[in-house]
């Protein structure tokens, strides 16, 4: 099994930044694919970042191009502590949200069809972090 425990939402105005953790560990394969997920009341999970962790290669969805950067800090081999990273910046009040973490731990990160982009190809998620944008 996989723990994920997100940290760093709060609330701040448009234009401003926020630097989102999500420490995991557990049982995962060097080939893993992990993501950041988003969603606001009302709507549809939307992915908006990925991290696939053979090559270090990020994928962004549109809306948060130019603004959002996913990053990976593993502090050790044996997959015991890990921690992604969701770097938010020039904030808009669209980007208001859940913000969650999900690891698909033993598979390369995948956009064909779109699939990397859809929730239930992640086996575990964290419980989420609230990001509140005001304008």
């Amino acid at each position: 099994a996989v723990k994920l425990v997100e940290s760093g939402g709060d609330s701040v105005q448009a234009g401003g930044s926020l630097r989102l953790a999500c420490a995991y560990s557990g049982d995962m394969g060097s080939s893993r694919c992990m993501a950041w997920f988003r969603q606001a009341p009302g709507r549809e999970h939307e992915g908006v970042a990925l991290f696939d962790n053979g090559g270090g290669v990020t994928y962004y969805t549109d809306s948060v191009k130019g603004r959002f950067t996913i990053s990976q800090d593993n502090a050790s081999q044996d997959n015991a502590k890990n921690t992604l990273y969701l770097q938010m910046d020039s904030l808009k009040p669209e980007d208001t949200a859940l913000y969650y973490c999900a690891a698909d731990p033993y598979r390369q990160c995948s956009l064909i069809n779109g699939v990397g982009w859809l929730p239930a190809r992640y086996n575990y998620r964290g419980p989420g972090t609230q990001v509140t944008v005001s304008s």
